[in-house]
């Protein structure tokens, strides 16, 4: 079955991925992602169509996320939290990059830029970002605060990064960049 093709006017369908041992154990509350959902509704009007929260293990990274990214699921922009640090655990970006397609590293270049001035602790943060098909992963810290601080630092320029994944900017043409 051939899945509909997005138009411009559509809004951008997400997804977010909580990465989390003692979450996915139901030994505490996940926050990052609820408060992901929110910036993704406020920030870019997206229809978040599904949220999940996995351990920090790149078996099961891994296979949400390229459930998520196959064409029939039709989603635009898959966000993560949590796993990006330097804690033993932290596999998210080991677990993703292997999916990618195409690297975007200028993505977490520009969010951990954007973020130096609030805390030099943002290099700390190893998230990489890319594509699989025409999805969009990007790898946030597990923290509320740094979650959002990176995913702020980023989401002037998500709107026309989907919309090229979109094939609408397929010209050649760079428009107001």
């Amino acid at each position: 079955m051939e899945s509909e093709r997005v138009t411009k006017g559509d809004a951008i369908r997400a997804a977010v991925l909580t990465i989390s041992d003692r979450c996915s154990r139901g030994e505490t509350p996940d926050l990052s992602g609820p408060v992901l959902v929110a910036r993704l509704r406020d920030g870019l009007a997206a229809v978040v169509v599904a949220t999940m929260c996995v351990p920090d293990e790149t078996e099961r990274i891994r296979e949400r996320v390229g459930a998520w990214s196959r064409a029939d699921a039709s989603i635009d922009l898959i966000v993560t939290t949590g796993g990006t640090g330097f804690a033993p655990r932290d596999v998210t970006p080991e677990a993703v990059r292997t999916l990618l397609e195409r690297e975007a590293p200028g993505l977490m270049e520009l969010a951990r830029h954007r973020c130096l001035a609030k805390t030099p602790l943002t290099f700390l943060s190893r998230g990489v970002a890319g594509t699989i098909g025409q999805t969009l992963v990007i790898t946030l810290p597990g923290s509320p605060r740094g979650a959002t601080e990176q995913f702020d630092a980023i989401i002037d320029v998500l709107p026309h990064a989907i919309s090229t994944l979109r094939d609408l900017h397929t010209d050649g043409i760079h428009q107001g960049a």
